[in-house]
């Protein structure tokens, strides 16, 4: 009798890495427009590389070169100037001259950005940086200083949209740097609590349509700033419903909207934080998920027969890393970063808080019983760690 049963098919990790890592060397024409946001483009690229277990495969010297050129994009304001300290996400704003007075006028335009604060903090994080050369509190004061009225972010002092994507950002930076100055986390919350919808999503902005990817938003900031148990326990199973019905196969960002990869994440995410992701049809999420890897090149597109990216690559592999698919790291849902880059970063919050008092009341986060078992998955694996390791990197221990 002939056996009909066919193997799954792989992830082929070492493509994915590759992948990732030619993106860290050299950008294709048609991702030029996305120059003003390289920040983001080093971040997928990066983080899905320690997802991947690969960061090894990034060497020392290229490694410290990322983290300098990371900290060129900081911006410190003086006493006289806006509060606007964080990170830029390219260095347009940034000329090769000694000339003062050129210098001196393209400070009036260097801002930070949400977005890129928090991507370029992560990926710090990841590559084991000590944030030594942050100033803590002029980045707060950058985030407190785009905060609106209604308790949403703008993504900078000028010119932007503000909504719950900025809402998250401020909250990761935030909790990453453990200091929350004067950033009303009262306001946020309600900002939050008036955007969840009749259906049970979280939307964009006031008054708008229930997303996946908003929702992750709402809950991980929630999550982040210590306030997801202020929602009422059935409000969390309603939301938890609405989630698990965007699985189609894969998952969807809206309901009769196409599944998209980045929605294993963004949907999938949200469901850990809830403790709800084993409710889902994992063979179904990773054959979808699959069904855009290229085999070619490597990396995940949106869509079967699309072109991969950096974005829907990282994001497709945390996506299968919550369904512990062999060979990825484990993923912290709310901050998007791999657990082991996470313990680092408590490491870091244990070194300040030693010598300091300062923000006492911000250092509880209510993790996930999930994300809970992960995390001491990686303590435990560090502390078994032998000279056998995936990273060299002097600061993360190899997961």
């Amino acid at each position: 009798m002939e056996d009909n049963s066919t193997e799954p098919e792989p992830v082929l990790l070492s493509k994915h890495a590759k992948n990732l890592l030619r993106f860290l060397n050299m950008l294709p024409a048609r991702m030029a427009s996305h120059d003003n946001t390289r920040s983001t483009i080093v971040f997928f690229a990066v983080c899905g590389l320690d997802v991947l277990n690969s960061l090894n495969l990034v060497p020392p010297k290229m490694r410290q070169d990322i983290i300098d050129w990371i900290y060129g994009g900081l911006v410190v304001p003086r006493d006289n100037e806006k509060r606007c300290g964080g990170f830029m996400g390219c260095r347009a704003m940034v000329p090769l001259t000694e000339n003062s007075e050129v210098l001196e006028c393209m400070r009036k335009y260097q801002w930070g950005h949400l977005a890129m604060t928090y991507t370029s903090i992560a990926v710090l994080v990841t590559l084991g940086d000590d944030l030594s050369r942050l100033d803590r509190k002029s980045i707060v004061d950058g985030v407190a200083a785009v905060q609106r009225p209604e308790g949403s972010f703008s993504a900078c002092i000028d010119g932007s949209e503000d909504d719950m994507r900025f809402v998250y950002c401020a909250a990761t930076i935030c909790h990453m740097l453990d200091y929350w100055g004067d950033v009303d986390k009262e306001a946020m919350f309600q900002f939050i609590e008036k955007s969840l919808r009749y259906d049970y999503g979280f939307s964009q902005e006031l008054e708008g349509e229930a997303h996946g990817g908003t929702t992750f938003c709402a809950l991980a900031a929630l999550q982040l700033s210590g306030q997801l148990d202020r929602l009422h326990a059935a409000t969390l199973e309603r939301i938890k419903r609405w989630l698990i019905f965007r699985q189609v196969d894969g998952f969807q960002g809206r309901p009769n909207k196409p599944v998209d990869t980045c929605y294993s994440f963004w949907i999938g995410a949200s469901l850990c934080i809830l403790n709800g992701f084993e409710l889902t049809d994992y063979a179904k999420n990773r054959e979808y998920i699959l069904s855009t890897q290229d085999t070619l090149v490597g990396g995940f597109a949106k869509w079967p027969q699309a072109t991969p990216d950096p974005f829907h690559t990282y994001l497709g592999l945390c996506g299968l890393a919550f369904t512990g698919e062999p060979g990825l790291s484990a993923v912290m849902p709310s901050l998007n970063m791999s657990m082991a880059a996470y313990v680092h970063l408590q490491h870091l919050h244990e070194v300040w808080r030693s010598k300091s008092n300062e923000g006492k009341e911000d250092h509880d986060l209510t993790l996930s019983s999930a994300v809970q078992q992960q995390l001491k998955l990686v303590e435990d694996g560090e502390a078994k760690a032998t000279t056998a390791t995936t990273s060299t990197s002097p600061l993360i221990s190899a997961q």
